[in-house]
């Protein structure tokens, strides 16, 4: 178990196998044991981890940033720096995707790969705010839903969602962006994956996608007929497969 010091803070990571360094970003209300079921997908990787500021083993915030995506890609690139690392391939999902694309905008030149699974794309969709205080509402007390924050977040879990919605309420209300530069201009190759049956994104994954890819170069986009939400974690195999013959491809 180890941490290092971002602003004062220790947040957690840890770094697995051998091979081509990929950094697996998890997303909203969870932690890095979001992808300890899939791991061994990814075994001719080093693997790295972490638990973004505020979940998990890291340090807790008393309010997180209203641009925490932002905020967040700032984290990876002090453990970029820390662990001296010259090029990596990243792969974010859900909330961690935005998280990618913001290290790659601001560190083209110590990123190889992103991929980008299970998000909205260029702008959270509409009604997004109604649906996900809606969703949040219900899954505090949905005891299924409560296991998986309390796994993955800690036994402060229900303090750390309300917080985080607290984040996307403000991001949304101020209409901030959600990135730190045009999407255009993003350097390096980009993978786009997710389900169609994605029940979090409720807007045309196909559609929003192959308008990313039209506005990014070298960018590819797989959608799965099945599987939810994430596609990393609910059609694990053929994901895996996808990203590591992308990783491969620029490696």
């Amino acid at each position: 178990m180890s941490y290092f010091n971002y602003q004062g803070y220790q947040i957690y990571y840890d770094v697995l196998g051998h091979g081509e360094p990929v950094v697996l970003l998890h997303g909203n209300t969870s932690s890095s044991k979001l992808f300890q079921g899939i791991l061994p997908l990814y075994g001719e990787f080093q693997v790295i981890l972490l638990d973004f500021l505020g979940y998990g083993r890291s340090d807790r915030v008393e309010e997180f940033p209203t641009e925490l995506w932002k905020d967040e890609a700032e984290q990876v690139g002090a453990l970029i720096e820390e662990l001296q690392l010259e090029g990596v391939h990243l792969a974010g999902t859900s909330g961690g995707a935005w998280v990618a694309l913001n290290v790659a905008l601001l560190l083209p030149e110590k990123v190889k790969s992103v991929t980008a699974d299970s998000f909205d794309g260029r702008t959270l969709h509409e009604g997004f705010k109604e649906e996900l205080l809606a969703e949040r509402g219900a899954a505090v007390s949905t005891p299924e839903a409560a296991q998986f924050y309390e796994w993955c977040i800690g036994e402060d879990w229900l303090e750390i969602v309300e917080k985080d919605t607290d984040s996307f309420v403000r991001l949304i209300d101020q209409e901030k962006p959600l990135f730190v530069k045009a999407l255009k201009e993003l350097q390096v190759p980009l993978l786009l994956t997710g389900s169609k049956k994605d029940q979090m994104v409720r807007r045309d994954l196909a559609e929003e996608y192959a308008a990313i890819a039209e506005e990014v170069p070298r960018a590819q986009v797989c959608l799965f007929n099945e599987g939810t939400h994430p596609s990393i974690g609910t059609n694990a195999v053929e994901t895996a497969e996808v990203i590591t013959a992308f990783i491969r491809e620029y490696s």
